[in-house]
């Protein structure tokens, strides 16, 4: 398990040059506005989103793990918690196919447990472009956060 930051920088090329010396790690995945690192100590997930002058610099955090009952033991615990909750199965997101369940903290953070099953060069699903216009950000929730099953 490692925990995933997702920022929004203005300049990708700078932002990697920054972070690959700051963590001595090279970039794991690279694509045209999107890179990510996968740093072992401290064992971190950052993902860095081009978007110039974006108001928000985080753009959501998360919790990589490695198996699918890691996924579903957190949405467990959301939902005995009362916390409204998202599942994605197979969805497609940050140039790989995911398994996911999200949350949103009460000041609006969006939160992700996640497993990646496999890669991708989507950046995120093909959606109708009305709907994709609609999403500010890679790695939103398709859908409004409600308990699912409701």
């Amino acid at each position: 398990m490692r925990l995933q930051l997702a920022l929004n920088v203005d300049d990708l090329e700078q932002a990697i040059d920054f972070y690959s010396k700051m963590f001595a790690a090279p970039v794991h995945k690279r694509k045209p506005g999107y890179a990510n690192f996968a740093i072992d100590n401290p064992p971190l997930k950052l993902v860095l989103f081009e978007r110039p002058g974006s108001g928000e610099r985080i753009n959501h955090l998360g919790v990589e793990v490695f198996r699918d009952e890691d996924v579903a033991a957190a949405t467990e615990r959301l939902e005995a918690s009362g916390i409204d909750y998202l599942i994605e199965q197979e969805t497609r997101c940050c140039h790989a196919t995911q398994n996911k369940v999200w949350a949103t903290e009460p000041q609006g953070l969006r939160w992700e447990w996640y497993r990646i099953t496999d890669d991708t060069d989507a950046l995120f699903e093909s959606l109708e472009p009305s709907v994709a216009e609609k999403r500010a950000a890679c790695c939103a929730p398709r859908a409004e956060l409600t308990p699912e099953g409701q």
